[in-house]
Formats: C-alpha cells, structure tokens, sequence
C-alpha cells in the first residue's frame, strides 16, 4: 500500500475543486507545456506513454488520436462523463472534487488533435457534478485558459458541459455522439469511426474522465515517469471502484497489475462480516466472473482477458458466501432489457428474453430446458448488434450460469 495515488491525491482536501487550490499544485503547467510543443510531438508523448484508455475498452489513447485525418476540419472532442456502468463512481469523484485536472486534460488533447471545441457529455444524474464543472470552466475562462487565444499561443478552445437523460446507451460513444447532435441516443454502425466520421459528420475523439485527467500527469512528468508504474503492456496506474460486501468500499488508485487480492483485502478492508468471497465482478457489471481461486490474478488488461474477464471500467464488486446467483442475475438482467436501445433485434428481444426467463426461474416457475434456451439466446447475442450492449448482458448471463449452474438447477428442482 505504498504507492501515493496521483489522480485522487488532493480529491479529500476542502476545496480542492476550485481554481486557486488547484494552481497551487502545479495546476494548467501540463498545458502550458503542452502548448509550447508541436501537437504532433504531444500525441507522441502520450503514445510513448502507453496509456491506454479508462472506459473500458483499454485501447491505447495515442493511437486513437493519430487516426484524425490531417485534412478535415473542425475536429471534436467528446468527454465521455457518462459513467453508467453499475458498480463504477471513479470519474464522478474527479468532476465533483478535482474538475481542473480534468479541464486540462482536455486542453491538452484538444490542442494534440487541434480541435477548438470540446464537450463535456456529463451522466444526468451528476447534478452536483455538472455544477461544479460549469464552475471550474467559467474560472478557467477568467483566467485564459479556455476561450481565445489561450496561454497566448493563437489557440481558440471552447468547452461545454452537455447534460445526458440517465441512459446508459449513451455512455457508447457513436450514442453519445448522436445525443450531442440531438437526436435519440442511438448507437451507429462502425465503419466509419468517430475519429474519421463522428460529431456532426467531423473526425472526433472521444475519452473518458480518467484518460484525459492523466495526461497533465504526463506531460509534467514524462511518458517514462508513466511507464515506470504498471506493467509492460498495460502501464500506469488505474482507479478501481470497490463495492459489494467490503468492509471499505470506495475509490483506490494502485498501478496496474496489483493482485486482485491485495486490492481487496489490504485496500477495501476485507469481505464485510469476515465471509468467504462467492465471487468477485472485477471490471464492472457487464464482465465475466472472478472465482475465489483467481483472487491472485493481477488487474490488468492482459491478465484478466487471459483469465476469460475483462477489467472493463475498474468496478469491483465483491459478492459474499450468502448471495443467491439467480438474484444477482435477474438483478442485472432487468437493468440491461430497460438500457437497450432496441435498435437491434437481438439486443432488445434477447435481453427481454434473458429477464423473462431467469425471473421465471427465480419466482420458481423454472423449467429444465430454460437453461439451454438462455444459453441459445446469448448466442445469438453475442457479435450480431450495432454496439455492446447486447454482448455486455449476454456476457454475465453466460458467466453466472456456466459457474453457478447448481444454483440454477437448484431453484428449478426445489
């Protein structure tokens, strides 16, 4: 437990959201820094950083931005603040207790890509949080860091808050692309990607709350300073949401590859009441199962694809010895049949289907041959929709059912 976190290092500090608490630190040097560099050479410095991107899919932030074509203007940045995955509150304690890290992490990224205009797509939850954004973003503009002519360089940067509804459909990003622009958030079909045909038909980035709060970090420090933590292919350090039956839950930044263990019980304190681990949730709800006997598995992007998981957004969620699988999956399934879209046939019937069925099994009306109809209709989930949605519901009805199949079998037969 001795690494000192850099992300969340000032969150518990009054007020550490505010303009002057945050120039004490070193605050907007990062930008100044950046500003003073050619922006090909800052995307190179982050690719050389290897950091990869904090929403889930991990794939590394650098080589995104260098996908925007050098000929098509104006160029957008989308912040992906939706933050909708069950069981995730990292990049809300970042937009409610440290919003400048944030705004010059965008500053930074806009200036990489040369894009004038950024939008901050805030969960319509966050009530607090978009206050306090708009508040960080009208300091930043007192004092010339947003607005024309920033840092006296010639470069014109205007930022907006965008407030989504409570759909967890548009924390995918071709929907919140299409939220922004105001139509219904409905995913797109990619090809093309945002970064060649997104915003308005222009190239746009889109990066989470956490990914773009690095990259003051980085360029103050350097993309070596980066690498230094973490592991070879998954560097630097990660934001883990630990919920469920811990005797601590909250918010712990570690380097990535530190064992699922030690997180668990040195961080967050143990399992509540001293029980024994059922399983564990390592990436938010939409990924596979961690057994008791994976607990040493290190959290990285690697390790957890190896093991048939995902580390997805860094949600951990620890459930005890006592919790019933069929509850905790109808739990989930319900969640995923509300959040489709039903754009897709598969998604919208198929998560109905997956709720009908484990909430028959539950209410003890199961049969035998439900569990082979689940089975059917995840795969034919899996691969076939627009977007993820449908493989992020079918991938822990398959996990919970395939490891807990007693449970299942149990509740039909009793």
């Amino acid at each position: 437990m001795a690494f000192e976190p850099v992300l969340l290092k000032y969150i518990n500090i009054e007020n550490s959201e505010k303009m002057d608490f945050y120039l004490s630190h070193n605050g907007y040097e990062g930008a100044k820094k950046a500003l003073s560099m050619d922006p090909k050479a800052v995307t190179e410095e982050v690719k050389a950083s290897g950091l990869r991107g904090r929403g889930g899919a991990g794939f590394p932030t650098g080589l995104k931005w260098s996908f925007i074509p050098a000929d098509k203007k104006p160029v957008y940045l989308s912040c992906n603040a939706d933050e909708s995955e069950p069981g995730t509150f990292k990049d809300r304690y970042i937009l409610e207790r440290d919003p400048h890290e944030l705004l010059e992490g965008i500053i930074i990224c806009c200036w990489a890509i040369q894009s004038n205009q950024a939008y901050i797509y805030i969960r319509g939850e966050f009530t607090l949080g978009a206050k306090i954004v708009n508040r960080a973003i009208k300091e930043a503009r007192e004092k010339g860091y947003i607005g024309k002519n920033i840092f006296g360089k010639g470069f014109d940067l205007d930022v907006f808050v965008m407030r989504g509804a409570g759909a967890y459909i548009c924390g995918e990003e071709t929907a919140q692309l299409t939220s922004i622009e105001g139509s219904r958030g409905n995913p797109k079909l990619k090809p093309p990607f945002p970064a060649v045909v997104g915003l308005f038909g222009k190239p746009t980035i889109i990066n989470n709350v956490e990914t773009l709060a690095n990259l003051p970090h980085i360029m103050n420090k350097g993309a070596d300073w980066h690498k230094s933590f973490g592991t070879e292919k998954s560097p630097g350090f990660k934001i883990f949401s630990v919920s469920g039956h811990v005797k601590k839950p909250g918010n712990y930044e570690v380097p990535l590859g530190t064992p699922l263990r030690e997180i668990i019980y040195e961080y967050a304190g143990g399992v509540l009441n001293d029980k024994k681990i059922k399983a564990v949730i390592p990436g938010g709800s939409s990924t596979p199962l961690i057994t008791p006997d994976q607990l040493d598995i290190t959290m990285d992007y690697e390790s957890l694809q190896a093991a048939g998981s995902m580390l997805g957004s860094g949600a951990i969620t620890v459930l005890d010895e006592d919790v019933c699988m069929v509850d905790a999956i109808w739990n989930l399934m319900r969640f995923y049949h509300h959040e489709s879209c039903g754009q897709c046939t598969p998604c919208r019937e198929g998560t109905g289907w997956l709720e009908k069925l484990v909430r028959r099994i539950k209410m003890g009306e199961g049969r035998k041959e439900d569990l082979d109809n689940i089975l059917e209709i995840c795969a034919n989930m899996q691969g076939k929709t627009i977007c993820v949605l449908s493989d992020a519901a079918a991938m822990p009805m398959k996990s919970y059912l395939n490891t807990f199949k007693h449970e299942f079998e149990a509740m039909i037969r009793d």
